[in-house]
């Protein structure tokens, strides 16, 4: 096993750092996997946005784990909790909608016992959580939901669902921000400031999919909502924006491909992933254009 740094005082060489609001079964399931694995020298950390009802049971069922509450909304706020309540110097960001791998924790201790100049992203694969056939937005996220590697090496970022980075690389960077797209922002920080941003394919987690038009929706106004706090501001921001949305048909055209040849699809589920392909694309437009003529989503 790599080594694990920390401290001698006991002071954990790993924080694991888990926001969480009103996804209770799931967290669950995220923290029945994790704590399967070996936690000597982890702390785990769940950071609750004040779920309504609280988190009834889960001190008793996983007595291992950590709970802070941070009332501010936002994964980022919750990062940020989790990040301050713990000494660790090396901190995982899991989300608790993610179920993590069995080699899981023990790539996190390679990661730690390497350079802390250097910020890494794994794999995020995708899974459905009811049986088949696939819903439309089942198999557009089983296309689309996440490219970690194309993220990281041709976008200059890293979804926080399932990144590892020093303690005092995240203190150079500054906390993540809540209201804007906190991944593509920290990252970018980061890279700004000299760290080296991989991606590592042994770093492997799993995501559901969206099952229903209304997640999906839900999903992807977040998204517009944060994208639009940074890279719509100002009038020439706006301009980007608005030019940005007018190109949505023209990504249905080019993207269709990718989901009329997807191998992980049947026949059915191909037409039913393209036609949510193109709802989803003609939404984000008027979206965007109703942000970039100041009227908001």
């Amino acid at each position: 096993m790599a080594p694990q740094p920390g401290g001698g005082d006991g002071t954990p060489a790993i924080a694991v750092i888990i926001p969480h609001y009103d996804d209770l079964a799931r967290l669950r399931r995220c923290l029945a996997a994790l704590t399967a694995q070996d936690l000597t020298g982890v702390e785990v950390v769940v950071a609750d946005n004040a779920t309504p009802g609280g988190l009834a049971g889960l001190a008793e069922a996983f007595p291992a784990i950590r709970l802070v509450t941070q009332p501010e909304r936002g994964a980022a706020a919750a990062r940020n909790k989790g990040a301050e309540v713990t000494a660790a110097p090396w901190l995982a960001f899991l989300d608790a909608d993610c179920v993590p791998s069995e080699g899981w924790l023990n790539r996190v201790r390679v990661l730690a016992a390497g350079d802390p100049g250097t910020v890494t992203g794994g794999r995020i694969d995708v899974f459905d959580e009811t049986p088949g056939p696939r819903t439309g937005t089942e198999a557009f996220e089983t296309v689309f939901a996440f490219d970690q590697r194309g993220y990281i090496e041709r976008k200059g970022f890293s979804v926080t669902a399932n990144l590892v980075t020093a303690r005092a690389t995240f203190a150079d960077v500054g906390p993540m921000i809540v209201g804007m797209s906190e991944d593509v922002d920290w990252c970018r920080r980061a890279v700004a400031k000299g760290y080296r941003l991989v991606y590592d394919d042994a770093l492997a987690v799993a995501h559901p999919t969206r099952g229903d038009w209304p997640a999906l929706r839900k999903k992807w106004r977040r998204m517009t909502e944060e994208g639009f706090g940074l890279e719509g501001q100002g009038a020439a921001g706006r301009a980007q924006w608005a030019a940005k949305a007018v190109l949505m048909p023209a990504s249905i055209l080019a993207h269709l491909p990718r989901v009329l040849g997807h191998p992980a699809l049947s026949g059915r589920e191909k037409w039913r992933g393209a036609g949510t392909l193109v709802r989803l694309r003609l939404q984000r437009m008027a979206w965007m254009l109703a942000q970039a003529a100041g009227r908001g989503i």
